[in-house]
């Protein structure tokens, strides 16, 4: 049961208000904070969008650990278009990226990373 949780008092505002997308949600929380060690993880809640998303900074180790990083997750089955992904950014205040996570049935997650705009790929 998800409410027996220890991330479940974290969570909880957020998914009682989104129940539709509380299982990615979950899933992503525990593997960005447990799983990937990311520091200032916070729940932030994306009314305009119907969702929640996270934010934090990855472990000191990185060479990126000072950027704070959004996370937006969905499940495998859900339909997203541009407009869904523009949506999200604005209601993020428009970050340079986002990373998308697809939670598919079995729990693995697969992270996009989406940048705002047409951005030049490093060689």
């Amino acid at each position: 049961m998800l409410e027996l949780h220890p991330s479940y008092p974290a969570l909880a505002s957020v998914v009682e208000k989104y129940p539709a997308h509380r299982g990615s949600l979950f899933q992503t929380y525990n593997d960005i904070l447990l799983g990937q060690q990311w520091r200032d993880v916070q729940v932030i809640d994306l009314g305009s969008c119907g969702r929640g998303a996270l934010q934090g900074r990855r472990p000191k180790t990185a060479t990126d650990a000072d950027l704070l990083l959004h996370v937006v997750p969905c499940s495998l089955a859900e339909s997203i278009s541009l407009a869904w992904i523009q949506n999200i950014f604005t209601a993020l205040t428009n970050p340079p990226s986002i990373y998308l996570a697809v939670v598919s049935d079995d729990s693995s997650i697969v992270y996009y990373k989406l940048s705002s705009g047409i951005v030049k790929p490093s060689i």
